[in-house]
């Protein structure tokens, strides 16, 4: 199942779960994890990017060692809310990614990388430091806003 409304996804995992976000660059995947109560989200690891089977299997490792339930995939949005080619890849991947059977929620990510970078500035990190985990930064800013309307799931 993939999906860009937060109830939907809440449906299909009624009982809760790890969940893993990712903000998929054209060089880097940034992923994150969130408790299983969906409480908070965290940086995780930052993957190269390389063949879709390569990565598939990256993610469904790391999925299986942390007993993943669902996936929360960043979708990036034009300013307006329209979607462009970006979005489109986006969608691409997540209907390749939802081969490991795990349900999938695209998440709008407009203002995640923007929303990292203020806090790893925040945290006095080194311009260096930053370009290595920004996009697992992102990643949980991505994760977060999902988990935190999961958490009503009226939308």
């Amino acid at each position: 199942m993939i999906t860009d409304r937060a109830a939907e996804f809440r449906a299909a995992l009624p009982g809760g779960g790890v969940l893993l976000g990712l903000d998929l660059g054209t060089k880097t995947i940034g992923t994150a994890l969130c408790d299983a109560g969906w409480r908070y989200a965290s940086p995780a690891k930052t993957l190269p990017r390389s063949k879709f089977t390569a990565d598939k299997a990256a993610l469904a490792a790391l999925a299986a060692e942390r007993d993943v339930r669902g996936i929360v995939i960043g979708l990036p949005l034009n300013m307006d809310g329209s979607e462009g080619p970006r979005s489109q890849s986006s969608r691409a991947y997540a209907r390749n990614l939802s081969a490991l059977g795990l349900p999938v929620l695209l998440w709008d990510e407009r203002w995640s990388t923007a929303g990292a970078e203020r806090g790893l500035i925040a945290q006095d990190m080194s311009r260096a430091r930053r370009a290595e985990r920004i996009d697992a930064a992102a990643a949980a800013v991505i994760l977060q806003g999902a988990i935190d309307a999961l958490a009503g799931a009226v939308i």
